[in-house]
């Protein structure tokens, strides 16, 4: 097997298993739509549902196409991110394990669309009036495994220099 998912997939694995164990955790011990305030005028734990993709971005009763969107868009996602991995050079790690956290972070997503057609989110962060829309912590890996590749591909771009 390629070194590429050597580490991609294992580091895959842990992450849909650690969004899946908080958003069972969720699930199982709040009740939806309540909050729990955990450091008071910044930071609460809720139970939200989100049909709709990052930031709520198409979360709407009153279509019920995306749940299919959102689906084909993340397997459309998973066949490239598979391809890439086979085309990382070795050597690039940092791709690599970006890679694999936005693979993790996305099926961590769909199992919780293919289940209820929508994704449980829970982290709930604002300053006042001010609410961040609440996430999860397959956004999360997809938010960081996103900043890595944004390293990863600005490294390769630079011109190494010469000796």
């Amino acid at each position: 097997m390629r070194r590429s998912f050597r580490i991609a997939l294992p580091l895959a694995v842990l992450l849909v298993a650690l969004d899946q164990a908080a958003k069972a955790w969720i699930q199982h011990h709040m009740v939806l739509y309540t909050t729990r305030p955990v450091i008071p005028d910044f930071f609460n734990i809720v139970y939200v549902l989100n049909r709709g993709a990052a930031f709520g971005f198409l979360n709407r009763s009153d279509i019920q196409w995306q749940t299919y969107f959102f689906f084909a868009a993340t397997a459309l996602a998973v066949l490239i991110i598979i391809h890439l991995l086979r085309m990382a050079r070795q050597a690039d790690t940092l791709l690599i394990a970006s890679l694999g956290s936005i693979l993790g972070g996305a099926i961590g997503n769909l199992i919780d669309r293919i289940r209820t057609g929508e994704v449980v989110d829970f982290l709930d962060f604002y300053w006042k009036s001010y609410h961040w829309p609440a996430f999860n912590v397959a956004d999360i890996a997809i938010f960081l495994g996103s900043l890595g590749l944004l390293v990863a591909f600005y490294r390769m771009r630079r011109p190494t220099p010469d000796k």
